[in-house]
């Protein structure tokens, strides 16, 4: 499974997508990490708050029992940090001589040292601390507050809530004081703006970049679509359209004046060629007349193959000359069927070529050229080992029409060499065999026109296998 797309538009949105995601994602937490931070500074803000306001309201220090000294409320102190019920004033701050942790109570540390702190920093000589956290109903003076009145109990049930208890003991003082907090459970409002906010810089900048991105892609599009087309078929077509940004317009120029020299170049080469041909034929016609006056018949015999080798060299030179050129447009074809078109010819000539087909295969392809980039190799296998099969099959995307025979083979080494042009074999396919060296180019000129490729390989169990792969209809 191919997780990067292999376009440029599906790459750069996908690396925006995973970009934005990591953004987002890292900003996601540092927001909800300061939301918590500044959550937890408004409880313990509060906590100390309820602990010192408790005391100066009943108006005496329990650590010497006097009056108690106005020390000033803690700073930034930020009661709108922490959504809560109102509780009654005798839960909000009490006095006891046990402490406030009941069995089973979790203390929370850090907690108990920001409270210490703070409460030390307002001049509080503090003794020891401990804050722990309960549900509402399983505290035991909600639940005594709640007994003796049941529109306390409704309201408690009604929204369920948390309590923090911070219990403080100063020094020199056996005496509790108690303040209950009521908490609400934790804000998920930022979560729901922070996924709002990624919802709305998505459909921003995925929008803004999409839009972008085509009017950069599509022209890309358009010239790599041109390009391949020219690139296999080489017919002349109208420039293309120059659009895009500046960058991409001065490429699309580039192409269409490149283009345009190309396709001249071609013209003057199909020129060339037509007068060469022209020119050879017409001394080698004149030629085959000539010899008619020989009176040495086995001269006169190899005059005449001399003249028709050179002449089916010419007609091969000039064929994989124009082959590059085809104006035709590839059309649906039963493979099958061309397969069998083809070994009827060898076999009106007594030639030994069979056929097997795997069933109806369909591709689009130029039937002139691909049968006589089939018919190559048919008669390469009948020159050098004196039989050929030809085979019609498909694999995933491929249409192949396979040619085996139970030649000599190639030498590995020379495989790849054999495709080029006027290259021939060892001494077993040499010039007196027939051939000017050029089937096996026009054959892979043939599969390469059509979008394939021509392979060659040694048979395990002895013999050459060449292969036409081309791309398969749908």
């Amino acid at each position: 499974m191919r997780l990067m797309p292999r376009s440029l538009f599906g790459q750069v949105m996908l690396t925006l997508v995973a970009a934005l995601l990591i953004a987002q994602a890292i900003s996601t937490t540092l927001l909800y990490r300061a939301a918590e931070q500044r959550r937890e500074l408004g409880i313990v803000h509060a906590m100390a708050f309820q602990l010192l306001s408790g005391a100066e309201r009943r108006g005496r220090d329990p650590a010497v029992d006097r009056p108690f000294h106005r020390a000033p409320p803690p700073r930034n102190v930020r009661l709108k940090d922490v959504p809560l019920p109102r509780l009654p004033h005798e839960l909000r701050y009490s006095e006891s001589t046990a402490s406030p942790l009941s069995p089973g109570d979790t203390r929370h540390r850090n907690r108990e040292e920001a409270l210490s702190q703070l409460l030390s920093s307002q001049g509080i000589a503090v003794a020891d601390v401990v804050v722990t956290s309960r549900p509402a109903l399983e505290d035991p003076e909600i639940q005594r507050l709640a007994h003796r009145h049941p529109a306390s109990h409704r309201q408690f049930a009604a929204g369920p809530f948390d309590l923090v208890i911070a219990g403080l003991r100063q020094e020199g003082s056996e005496t509790w004081q108690v303040a209950r907090l009521a908490i609400a459970s934790r804000d998920r409002a930022i979560v729901r703006t922070l996924l709002l906010q990624t919802i709305i810089l998505f459909v921003v900048l995925v929008g803004l970049l999409y839009f972008v991105l085509r009017r950069i892609t599509r022209p890309l599009a358009a010239l790599a679509e041109r390009t391949q087309r020219f690139a296999g078929a080489g017919s002349p077509e109208e420039p293309l359209a120059v659009t895009g940004p500046d960058d991409v317009k001065r490429l699309i120029e580039a192409h269409n004046a490149m283009q345009a020299r190309i396709g001249s170049m071609l013209d003057e080469k199909d020129v060339m060629l037509g007068a060469i041909g022209h020119d050879l034929k017409t001394p080698l016609t004149a030629l085959r007349v000539r010899i008619e006056g020989v009176g040495d018949e086995a001269a006169r015999a190899k005059m005449a193959a001399t003249i028709e080798d050179i002449t089916r060299t010419l007609d091969e030179i000039l064929a994989l000359a124009r082959i590059g050129r085809n104006h035709s447009i590839a059309e649906p074809t039963e493979l099958g069927a061309l397969a069998a078109s083809v070994v009827e010819e060898f076999e009106d000539m007594g030639e030994p070529v069979t056929l097997e087909s795997s069933g109806r295969l369909a591709a689009p392809v130029h039937l002139t050229w691909l049968k006589r980039g089939l018919r190559n190799l048919v008669t390469n296998a009948l020159r050098y080992a004196g039989t050929a099969r030809v085979s019609v099959l498909r694999e995933g995307d491929l249409a192949v029409l396979r040619v085996d025979d139970d030649g000599p083979g190639i030498p590995d080494d020379r495989i790849a060499e054999m495709c080029q042009p006027f290259t021939r074999g060892e001494a077993s396919r040499n010039r007196e065999t027939g051939g000017a060296g050029l089937g096996l180019t026009l054959a892979r000129a043939v599969a390469e026109q059509h979008g394939g490729t021509l392979v060659l390989a040694n048979r395990p169990e002895g013999g050459l296998r060449a292969e036409l792969r081309i791309p398969a209809g749908r």
